[in-house]
């Protein structure tokens, strides 16, 4: 199971603007750049985010983005929810109707379990979390940027 762009380049910004909150608002473009993310991507991303109220914007010159909340408080799970939808490996754990199979399924509970152990894991993990883990990491010999 592989995560999608959208997960991972959102969850990406949003770690940016953590890092930066004391710079905010922030504009998109400097976001885009550090995170090698194209503007016009990162602006579908971060859409949901503001009507979900992760984030809030600011128009004008001096205007971008800012975290809405502080990011002890912004859990993964909230994120890839908005971004993604259910984190289900198959559509039976969330909706047990679409398989006749549903009650009887062995295979269906595993999938539960990992349903289960990936929520416990973005529940667990905050934004203040990530940038904690970002400041003890060094960055790649080849980045361009460093968060």
């Amino acid at each position: 199971m592989k995560l999608s762009t959208r997960a991972r380049y959102g969850t990406r910004a949003l770690l940016d603007l953590a890092m930066h909150q004391d710079e905010a608002p922030i504009a998109l473009k400097d976001v885009a750049r550090r995170q090698q993310i194209s503007v016009q991507y990162l602006e579908h991303l971060i859409t949901p985010l503001i009507t979900a109220g992760i984030l809030r914007s600011v128009r004008g010159p001096k205007g971008g983005v800012s975290l809405a909340k502080p990011p002890k408080q912004i859990v993964l799970s909230e994120i890839f929810q908005i971004l993604e939808g259910s984190i289900s490996p198959v559509e039976c754990v969330d909706n047990p109707k679409v398989c006749s199979r549903s009650e009887s399924c062995v295979t269906r509970d595993v999938w539960n379990e990992m349903k289960k152990a990936m929520s416990g894991v973005l529940e667990s993990t905050t934004l203040e979390n990530l940038v904690e883990r970002q400041k003890i990491k060094k960055p790649a010999k080849d980045a361009m940027y460093y968060i």
